[in-house]
């Protein structure tokens, strides 16, 4: 890892110090290049047939995350934090898929839209984990590029789905996949549990 506290850490590094924080610095605000810049990352995310779902609604408003901590179960870190992602996905993201392929020859296109459509058309359910699915690689991306800016997060689903999607004027065919807490931590985490050995969880081409 560089010297320079500045620096962005290497993924692996990201991955290693990752951890979920509890407690922030509620003083700490992220500017708006920040989550902005966050964002752009986390957006490349991998999304299947790249029809990404993943939508991101933001909360900085000191009283709007209090009214999103009476959601949370009380969860200090809804308060604390600099800042409250929701991740929604869009069940009918696979709808119009020719925009998510721009500069894509004619032919080669209506392939890949017949794909997109007889995959999803009239599948609700595949709709639906499709949402989560790439919510859940989005989740991750996330908190993996907010480490690596210097920042601390806590994946979030200890909270009122409904009374969620109401707050946060959820639109038809979406759904809330998780919320994540970012911030500069208060204090440190505790230590690692630890985690199952790789010869645990790790298999030979079948179980």
């Amino acid at each position: 890892m560089s010297n320079n506290q500045n620096a962005p850490l290497s993924t692996i590094d990201a991955i290693e110090q990752r951890r979920s924080v509890k407690h922030y610095d509620p003083a700490h605000k992220m500017s708006e290049a920040e989550i902005q810049k966050l964002i752009s990352l986390t957006a490349l995310a991998p999304t299947s047939f790249n029809i990404q779902p993943n939508r991101f609604v933001v909360v900085t408003d000191p009283a709007m995350k209090a009214e999103v901590r009476k959601l949370s179960y009380d969860q200090p870190q809804v308060s604390e934090a600099s800042a409250l992602f929701i991740i929604a996905g869009n069940t009918k993201a696979f709808e119009n898929p020719a925009r998510y392929w721009p500069g894509v020859p004619e032919e080669a296109l209506k392939g890949i839209v017949g794909s997109i459509t007889g995959a999803y058309e009239g599948q609700l359910q595949r709709q639906h984990d499709e949402a989560i699915l790439s919510g859940g690689l989005g989740g991750a991306t996330l908190m993996l590029a907010a480490k690596a800016m210097g920042y601390d997060t806590c994946p979030m689903k200890g909270f009122d789905f409904p009374a969620m999607a109401k707050f946060i004027k959820l639109p038809k065919d979406y759904v809330i996949v998780m919320m994540v807490a970012v911030g500069k931590k208060a204090e440190e985490p505790h230590e690692r549990i630890g985690t199952l050995p790789v010869s645990e969880i790790l298999f030979r081409n079948h179980f």
